[in-house]
């Protein structure tokens, strides 16, 4: 056999071993949004992506692993807003409500997933794992920059820190929405609550 088919072959198994991967992250994202990821399990990832278990447990031997390369997938085809102020402080009230009505529109678009995960969190470690290491992160640093800007002295960072970081968050938004506020009506009322604090 020849160099040229060896390297063929191998770059063909190499793509149908990315296709099937990319099969499998994409039917668990879909059952995340459908049922949650607590209901959803690898005999329903296996035959909504049209491989074995087994298939789904060679490309994923870890949860965490599939996990991470759901949020991937769907945070690729659905990239969260920029919560950064990248403002000075006087200007920073109003980078605030504009940044959460971007939050809350992008909340309204991907809720039944983010329902379903936040839900679901706190019974599956390795998803708890993953999203104290990523939107975790992310909401905890903007809630710090806001209150930086925002509160001024170390005392009243501190306590409109909490407030901020409330407003950030997915239940929030889930109650707010309830109660039949738009998400322009939301991040306003958020925004007088902060500057209400600081």
């Amino acid at each position: 056999m020849s160099t040229d088919v060896r390297r063929y072959r191998l770059k063909a198994r190499a793509e149908r071993q990315r296709q099937t991967r990319e099969r499998i992250v994409a039917a668990t994202a879909a059952l995340h949004e459908k049922v949650g990821p607590a209901r959803t399990t690898i005999a329903d990832i296996a035959r909504r992506a049209g491989v074995q278990r087994l298939t789904v447990y060679n490309n994923f031997p870890e949860l965490g692993d599939l996990l991470s390369a759901c949020q991937g997938h769907f945070l690729g085809g659905s990239p969260p807003p920029d919560l950064a102020p990248g403002v000075p402080a006087e200007r920073a009230p109003a980078r605030l409500e504009s940044a959460l009505e971007d939050l809350y529109e992008w909340y309204r678009k991907n809720e039944a997933l983010q329902r379903n995960v936040n839900r679901d969190r706190h019974l599956i470690p390795e998803l708890d794992q993953l999203l104290r290491r990523s939107s975790d992160v992310r909401f905890d640093a903007a809630a710090s920059d806001y209150a930086r800007l925002l509160g001024g002295t170390s005392k009243a960072a501190s306590s409109v820190r909490p407030l901020i970081r409330l407003a950030l968050d997915f239940g929030t938004w889930q109650r707010l929405a309830g109660e039949g506020l738009s998400d322009r009506a939301m991040a306003r009322l958020m925004r007088r609550a902060v500057a209400g604090r600081a």
